[in-house]
């Protein structure tokens, strides 16, 4: 890796030149040279010689959405490369390829088996393993072998690849961002199946990793006539009666665990064998129950094999890291394993270990709260609320009584009330309301964030044993999300 955020494995040169973030700026210069005497990058990108070489362009087994949309976009920056499918598509993906297949002109790997390849173009992944299936087909190694990809934890180890890498919220934004800096046109059916990619891999652009770039890229292909009509149909989750029937089954055996703070929600199902779809079915219950993140462990009876799905919204918790220890990977926010030889039952409570020791304690209420709280009696005056108030710039503040336990909260909404009734001088209890709302110092982010947002609650008193320890408003959340957020990104960026 070099300095910039893209690395070469024993090449030397710069690749692209890279954002701030971390992230490949929509600026694309010279690419790809090294001094080992092969060809750069840039005498393949684009080429306009008419015989082009023996270029392929190939994605990661088990091929989902936006590693289609990846492979349209690839083929508009190596025109004239072969689109190589996998043997495995997912079943999220099965309706835009039947749709397509023919336009991308794919081609099975039984149909190149045997060919030589010049260059090897390899999108939305960087491990070999996810490329096993087109390598044993060529004949000999690629001559040179460049990988476009946005899985920042997963295994570069493509022996002789250079690697374009960026942290995009789709890897299909990653090239669309290439694409517009070189000005290639499109047509609406290319930017339709790289828009369904994009839509699929960034949440519908509600993961945490979504960047500025992805809303860019996606406003380029809307203007290239990508159809959100199809991209809707695409997306359509639990397409068969079996995913149905499953993701009732689920709903049924979820169990509930808090685990450091974290409130997870797990389920454990056992089938006679392995079903395509799985995915849709964990995605559907993450949506519905809305965890903080989700493991779903299916165990497949007639060879003892079993799927591990997880999802999250928890920047804390990192779901690569996790399935990497059971053998699999994925992102920080949707990850998967496939494990062999293994027991169901026991699978599931070596995960629930694992979870236990591994997950670092969740943020609470004492690392959010404000304290000591600014007060008011319940014997002041109205007016004397009021200006105390101003004072110290609150729009609220808990109101306690002499033994200094908590009666209520007072707002400017109550002091306005009193101001219409022209009653300022009487007594702060006679206004403040009594029946409030409260967390302990141990309540996590989680448990404060319902109450804030979805109750109607901006000031959250923290009580323990009864007395007033602090407070959590609304403006202490939104600080600690954004200093979250900041967190998160200069991690990313270390490890970039």
């Amino acid at each position: 890796m070099n300095g910039n955020g893209f690395g070469q494995e024993g090449k030397v040169g710069r690749v692209f030149e890279v954002g701030n973030r971390g992230w490949p700026t929509i600026k694309c210069p010279e690419v790809g040279i090294d001094t080992s005497g092969e060809a750069p990058l840039s005498s393949f990108w684009r080429s306009p010689v008419t015989q082009p070489p023996s270029g392929v362009i190939v994605g990661h087994s088990n091929m989902d959405l936006d590693c289609f949309g990846s492979i349209a976009l690839a083929r508009l920056l190596f025109p004239g490369y072969v689109a190589l499918v996998s043997r495995h598509v997912h079943p999220v993906a099965r309706p835009l390829v039947t749709m397509y297949r023919h336009h991308l002109e794919l081609t099975s790997t039984k149909e190149f088996r045997g060919r030589a390849v010049d260059h090897l173009v390899v999108v939305d992944t960087r491990s070999s393993d996810r490329i096993a299936e087109y390598l044993e087909v060529f004949e000999g190694s690629p001559g040179s072998i460049d990988v476009f990809d946005h899985h920042p934890h997963d295994s570069r180890d493509i022996l002789g690849a250079r690697f374009h890498e960026s942290r995009l919220g789709s890897n299909t934004s990653f090239l669309g961002t290439l694409v517009m800096e070189r000005g290639i046109a499109m047509s609406p059916d290319d930017a339709t199946i790289a828009l369904t990619g994009i839509y699929a891999d960034t949440g519908n652009f509600t993961h945490d990793n979504v960047s500025p770039e992805d809303f860019e890229v996606a406003a380029f292909l809307r203007s290239a006539g990508a159809s959100i009509k199809l991209v809707k149909t695409f997306l359509s989750p639990l397409r068969e009666q079996f995913q149905v029937t499953m993701f009732h089954e689920v709903l049924n055996d979820l169990v509930r665990r808090k685990i450091n703070g974290h409130a997870l929600l797990l389920s454990y199902t056992e089938m006679d064998g392995p079903r395509q779809g799985l995915s849709a079915v964990v995605e559907k219950v993450f949506e519905v129950e809305n965890p903080e993140a989700y493991f779903g462990v299916f165990w497949f009876k007639h060879n003892r094999s079993a799927v591990i799905i997880s999802r999250n919204q928890k920047d804390t918790i990192e779901l690569d890291r996790i399935m990497g220890a059971f053998g699999g990977g994925g992102h920080a926010k949707a990850a998967s394993a496939l494990l062999k030889d293994v027991d169901g039952p026991e699978l599931f409570e070596k995960l629930c270990g694992y979870l236990e020791a591994s997950l670092l304690p969740a943020v609470t209420a004492r690392s959010l709260m404000s304290h000591p709280v600014h007060v008011v009696t319940d014997t002041m005056t109205l007016v004397q609320a009021a200006m105390f108030l101003e004072e110290v710039n609150h729009s609220g503040c808990p109101v306690v009584g002499e033994d200094g336990t908590m009666k209520g909260i007072l707002t400017l909404r109550d002091i306005m009330k009193a101001r219409k009734a022209e009653q300022m001088h009487a007594p702060v209890k006679g206004y403040m309301t009594r029946k409030v709302l409260h967390a302990s110092p141990e309540s996590t982010v989680r448990e404060i964030e319902e109450i804030l947002l979805f109750r109607n609650v901006g000031h959250l008193p923290i009580l323990e044993e009864g007395r007033l320890v602090g407070i959590v408003t609304r403006t202490d959340y939104l600080d600690f999300r954004r200093q979250e957020k900041a967190r998160a990104e200069a991690v990313r960026e270390s490890l970039g």
